[in-house]
């Protein structure tokens, strides 16, 4: 079996990220694959040890172009099928390529904003199959009418060989991070974008830092809202010197395990790949109840769940893990368990290469009919 992927995400984390995990696990189960993706992406080093990787431009929703240049690959490798990863234009753009040249394509949705039906009607038309990442995802596709024999579900995954519990970097973790050593430390991992929620936990902390003067905030990431939050925090008395925004990190194997909460206030989430590092790492979770969320923290288990925007709410869950040690360390262990159960990488990998056999074989059947 042949596949060419499509990701034309510029970093390597969220998709991204779950691309890499794929096309390691299906090389060591014997798939030829192939990665197109955008020039200058840092997926493109990092897949190449799996794949062979072709860079091409990748201009997003407008690229037309994209259409020919997928084209030409689809001539030039002769894959089984196509598998599209992300929005950007290639959902779209990648499907008409391989329509073109006859060629099953699968697509994998990680987001769950809603579109109009009828869009949605005739955009799923291109895909043969499409994977969603999360049941969340999974239900808004179906209320929009796309078929339910071409919608699964397969779960992302987690490396939890890489992001596991252990706090012997916490000497360094204090020291990058300018924290005392009796802190407790709440992070947040995520896009500084609207719908992921910073504005909920900012509105929040003024009570937490005042109930819990040891507590410090770290707001991993980047995005467009970034100087925003800056700007709101410098000019915050309350939040001044006791909330950082430290960019995006590479490292985060290292910092989420030294972290005593991750928040995650998010209002819309396919399902928050963020979230199931910081639980394999054994940190307890409080998050929006929205998306594919609900699917990874468990109210009671390993964390809780707000509905989004509700201040009060996420500031009880913080001050309340906050001030119990022993909840934490509770919650940290379930939530362990909880990712090593449900996420795996080779559970992963095998949903995926099941819908590949799946399509294949109905490809086959159609043409032995014909």
């Amino acid at each position: 079996m042949k596949v060419l992927h499509v990701e034309a995400g510029m970093h390597l984390y969220g998709g991204a990220l779950q691309v890499v995990f794929l096309l390691r696990g299906l090389k060591t189960a014997g798939v030829e694959c192939i990665l197109a993706c955008p020039e200058g992406s840092a997926i493109a080093q990092e897949a190449a040890a799996h794949a062979g990787v072709v860079t091409m431009p990748m201009k997003g929703d407008a690229d037309i172009g994209l259409v020919g240049r997928l084209r030409a690959l689809i001539r030039e490798e002769q894959p089984d099928l196509v598998h599209l990863h992300s929005r950007r234009g290639s959902d779209i753009w990648g499907a008409v390529a391989g329509r073109l040249e006859k060629t099953p394509v699968v697509l994998s949705r990680r987001v769950d904003n809603p579109e109009p039906p009828w869009l949605a009607k005739l955009k799923y038309r291109l895909h043969d199959e499409v994977i969603c990442i999360s049941q969340g995802i999974q239900q808004v596709l179906l209320s929009e009418g796309v078929p339910p024999a071409k919608v699964h579900c397969v779960p992302s995954a987690v490396d939890t060989q890489q992001y596991k519990p252990g706090r012997h970097d916490l000497a360094w973790f204090q020291q990058t991070f300018s924290l005392p050593d009796n802190a407790l430390t709440i992070g947040m991992v995520a896009q500084f974008i609207q719908r992921k929620g910073h504005d909920t936990l900012l509105a929040a902390l003024p009570h937490v830092l005042a109930a819990y003067p040891q507590a410090h905030v770290l707001l991993l990431g980047q995005g467009p809202l970034r100087d925003g939050v800056v700007q709101r925090i410098n000019a915050s008395e309350t939040l001044r010197g006791r909330v950082q925004c430290p960019g995006f990190r590479s490292d985060l194997d290292k910092v989420l395990p030294c972290l005593d909460i991750v928040a995650h206030p998010a209002f819309m989430e396919g399902l928050g790949v963020s979230l199931l590092q910081a639980a394999a790492c054994g940190v307890p979770l409080v998050a929006g109840r929205a998306g594919g969320i609900p699917e990874i923290v468990q109210p009671g288990l390993n964390g809780e769940l707000i509905t989004p925007g509700d201040v009060a709410a996420l500031d009880k869950h913080l001050q309340h893990l906050l001030g119990d040690a022993e909840l934490r360390a509770r919650y940290g262990g379930a939530g362990r368990a909880w990712v090593e159960q449900h996420f795996s990488i080779d559970a992963m990998v095998n949903g995926n290469l099941s819908i590949y056999r799946r399509r294949l074989q109905a490809s086959s059947t159609a043409l032995t009919q014909r």
